[in-house]
């Protein structure tokens, strides 16, 4: 359907007014509009509402839903994929905790890492997915591995896939101070993120102060993996806003997960998004991994939450949400494909992402893309880049219903080959 050479026009494709900024046409209920798109040397040169005929040469699409290429900020592609040499005992987040620790010790050797996130990536661009922030586990020696595993990939993938890497360790690794301002330093000569788990520690604001003032020395943004607990004490989230409030940040920070906040009382709710607002910080919900793993108790008892955060309140006081596939295949999730589709889809069943749809299409594209800092992703406008993926589905419940495998992923203006890689590539490194 898309032409390998030359320019090309799509005719009455159907497009999303919060993914197309400064597009001026009639929308309908559901956000969508009938648009043209004229593709010229990799890029689009205009998006414009259909004549009444359209040129001769055009390719009618009849309404197909096109959207922009996916942005998914919060994977974990250095665990990805160790299910079936280590799978969660029981699947609790202890039990992800502790196996994955194991699996680590044991297996993560520079080779392993390299092959499981090949693969991951591999999935993640087939399924349509443009740029991608990972966490690094980053607790010693892995970080001396993982690291530069990382760069290697990032250059393989340059193109492609847009990577970002975040660091990842708990809390009370920053109390060895000299550690983590080397982890710091490394982190900032990979152009990387600053990245921890908070709990609530003793000195955790003592230890957000040391996490801010390497951010601040490095020029590195911030992400955080915050209360991922039912526990109504879990308040780490309010603290990480207080300590860019007093600590004056300027850079963007990502917090991911932030269960618990749905279980607390709502004045504390209240004080918790004002202060979130305040100091600007963009939130993450995991909704496959958050509703796998959260209200998991014993196999006798039924879950009676969904585990993901308060993003509607989140949006309506004008903070950044946005949605992500998190674990892939490994014990913290022992599902998923790096398919942002798919996240999208249990997004809108799990956190009621509908009547209205209103934008909540950004979650999975421009939000992220912009708390990533990639200009010109996860929106299509005239003059990007013509990185778009072309789907059956006319409307949200057809796009929703299916999991359109046979979606046509568009990069620089042209199809690329959907080869999912076979599972069966990762068998050696699940003996021994």
């Amino acid at each position: 359907m898309i032409p390998t050479t030359g320019s090309y026009r799509l005719a009455n494709v159907r497009l999303h007014r919060s993914l197309t900024p400064g597009l001026a046409a009639p929308f309908d209920a559901d956000g969508f509009t009938l648009a043209d798109i004229a593709v010229a040397d990799g890029k689009i040169a205009c998006i414009e509402t259909p004549g009444r005929s359209a040129p001769a040469d055009a390719i009618d699409l009849a309404g197909r839903i096109v959207l922009p290429c996916f942005v998914d900020c919060h994977t974990h592609i250095d665990k990805g994929h160790i299910w079936p040499r280590k799978p969660n005992p029981d699947g609790t987040f202890m039990g992800a905790l502790n196996a994955t620790g194991a699996d680590r010790t044991a297996r993560w050797s520079a080779e392993d890492v390299a092959r499981r996130m090949d693969f991951s990536l591999r999935s993640a661009y087939a399924h349509g997915t443009k740029a991608l922030r990972t966490h690094l586990d980053s607790v010693p020696p892995q970080e001396e591995i993982s690291w530069p595993v990382f760069e290697t990939m990032r250059e393989k993938w340059r193109g492609r896939i847009e990577l970002q890497a975040a660091c990842l360790l708990g809390i009370e690794g920053v109390r060895d101070k000299k550690w983590f301002e080397r982890l710091a330093k490394r982190v900032a000569a990979a152009k990387g993120v600053l990245g921890v788990v908070t709990y609530m520690v003793p000195d955790l604001e003592e230890l957000l102060d040391q996490v801010f003032a390497q951010a601040i020395k490095h020029g590195l943004d911030l992400d955080f993996h915050a209360d991922e607990t039912d526990d109504v004490a879990a308040i780490s989230l309010k603290k990480i806003a207080e300590a860019s409030l007093w600590n004056g940040f300027e850079g963007n920070i990502l917090v991911g997960h932030c269960c618990s906040l749905a279980r607390q009382p709502d004045l504390e709710v209240l004080d918790t998004l004002d202060k979130v607002a305040k100091a600007g910080l963009a939130v993450v919900s995991l909704p496959m991994c958050n509703l796998y793993l959260q209200d998991r108790r014993n196999n006798h008892t039924t879950p009676r939450w969904r585990g993901v955060t308060l993003l509607h309140e989140m949006k309506a006081r004008g903070i950044k949400v946005a949605v992500a596939s998190d674990n892939t295949r490994d014990p913290f999730y022992a599902y998923g494909d790096l398919d942002m589709l798919e996240v999208y889809r249990m997004a809108t069943r799990i956190l009621h992402f509908d009547h209205p749809v209103g934008d909540w299409p950004r979650a999975v594209a421009a939000t992220p893309a912009e708390v990533m800092r990639l200009e010109g992703a996860g929106v299509l406008a005239a003059g990007g880049s013509a990185d778009f993926i072309v789907f059956k589905g006319r409307s949200w419940t057809e796009l929703l219903s299916r999991p359109e495998s046979d979606r046509i992923v568009v990069r620089e203006g042209r199809a690329i080959e959907r080869q999912l890689p076979d599972y069966a590539e990762l068998d050696e490194l699940m003996v021994g």
